[in-house]
């Protein structure tokens, strides 16, 4: 995995410059097989096949509490605004955190991302177009 390059996808994605299906691409040509976005430490942990790891800063500000429930239909329909509307992904966090996300596991390879709230809560969610 090389490190700048991911460190400029991820610098991409925070400025709202890239789209997931783009992210994807550019993490899977580097190597990247799954991802960890931890919203308590303000981290997104990149991991490869190879056991690399590359932490990355999410430098956002004022962003809201994690909610302690989780609110699955909340988080679905920030999701769907992603997907359909074009929502930056700072304005994704600010929802998921509302919604009692914590953080989230990006598999991508296995096409599918779960997120998990602060209660225990779970949702999976899968890429649009992805086999199950």
């Amino acid at each position: 995995m090389n490190a700048a390059v991911i460190l400029e996808v991820a610098n991409a994605t925070l400025a709202g410059k890239i789209s997931f299906p783009e992210v994807v691409q550019k993490l899977l040509a580097e190597g990247v097989e799954y991802y960890h976005v931890d919203y308590a430490g303000l981290t997104k942990s990149l991991y490869g096949a190879d056991g690399a790891r590359v932490i990355t800063p999410i430098p956002y500000e004022a962003l809201p509490p994690i909610s302690p429930d989780f609110d699955g239909t909340a988080l679905k329909a920030a999701i769907l605004a992603s997907q359909t509307q074009g929502q930056s992904y700072r304005d994704f966090t600010i929802r998921a955190m509302t919604a009692g996300v914590q953080g989230y596991y990006a598999f991508l390879r296995g096409q599918r991302v779960t997120y998990l709230g602060r209660d225990g809560g779970q949702h999976t969610e899968w890429f649009p177009g992805a086999k199950r």
